[in-house]
């Protein structure tokens, strides 16, 4: 289905957001936008929106299914407007997720598992949003792969994430409870060409939809709980959002692409898209899901 507006979308497309699941995916660029759609189908949302300024020509199978709704990503504050708008006419209750374009949700088990038996497990452990870590990707040869966009050739840094105590803003004495502040990958590599609030990698993509919560900017939310690693009692469930938005923001902006001609070091490895391999490295947690 193809809307005009996301006002239009809301009157007459609740349908698609009636049951959960739901996938919203940002389109920035016209980049890997059918290879984003087809990752998400496959680890089994049950609807996907396509949020986007410019309808991207996609092929006919994954137009019956999907739902295309016009708006433009680009101006300040899309994200969370958009967000706010769809979960707030959502059932209060349904998981939402959402992303950019070549950007792809990693959890773990997920070659056997899909994304809801994830959430099912997830609200058993009393949790209304799950943290994800965004994990950059990129290309290893940009002479081969300009845009640094290569999903066949993916890789990304294995070492060189951190976090930080998350400070509360009513105290500067205090953090907040259960909240970090992560960072790594190529933001902290090329921090010098990246906004200090741009530059962490924590991201809250998983969360129930409840008409009391709001996104706010920098990927948390209105309700604190929400923006917690783990509940008081255990470690639980974290994810990854496998991502090459930063890879593409730094080849595209100038000032960056006439610096940087490499984004491969030392410590570069093959992105293998498998869970394993980002749990092996400690980039998602499988909590007591076993």
């Amino acid at each position: 289905m193809i809307y005009d507006s996301l006002d239009s979308f809301l009157q007459t497309g609740n349908s698609a957001i009636a049951k959960g699941p739901v996938a919203m995916i940002f389109v920035e660029d016209l980049t890997e936008v059918e290879g984003t759609i087809r990752h998400h189908l496959k680890i089994g949302f049950a609807s996907i929106l396509v949020l986007s300024p410019v309808h991207p020509e996609l092929p006919e199978d994954l137009m019956e299914i999907i739902h295309l709704i016009t708006w433009n990503t680009l101006a300040d504050g899309a994200l969370e407007a958009a967000v706010n708008s769809i979960s707030v006419a959502a059932p209060q209750g349904t998981w939402m997720y959402y992303c950019y374009n070549a950007e792809y949700l990693m959890y773990p088990f997920m070659e056997t598992r899909s994304v809801g038996e994830l959430l099912a497990f997830h609200t058993e452990e009393r949790r209304s949003a799950m943290l994800t870590y965004v994990i950059d990707l990129y290309a290893r040869d940009l002479n081969e792969y300009p845009s640094a966009v290569a999903p066949q050739d993916a890789w990304f840094d294995k070492t060189g994430y951190y976090a930080l105590a998350r400070e509360d803003a009513s105290d500067e004495y205090r953090a907040k409870d259960r909240q970090l502040d992560f960072y790594g990958g190529l933001r902290w590599r090329f921090e010098e060409h990246v906004p200090y609030l741009k530059r962490s990698i924590d991201r809250i993509s998983l969360f129930v939809a409840s008409p009391d919560v709001k996104m706010l900017p920098r990927h948390v939310f209105s309700d604190e709980e929400y923006n917690t690693y783990s509940c008081e009692w255990h470690h639980n469930l974290t994810a990854s959002v496998a991502s090459f938005r930063a890879a593409k923001a730094l080849r595209a902006n100038p000032g960056s692409r006439q610096e940087i001609h490499n984004f491969a070091w030392h410590n570069s490895v093959k992105f293998h898209w498998n869970s394993q391999q980002l749990l092996d490295l400690g980039l998602m947690e499988p909590g007591q899901w076993f």
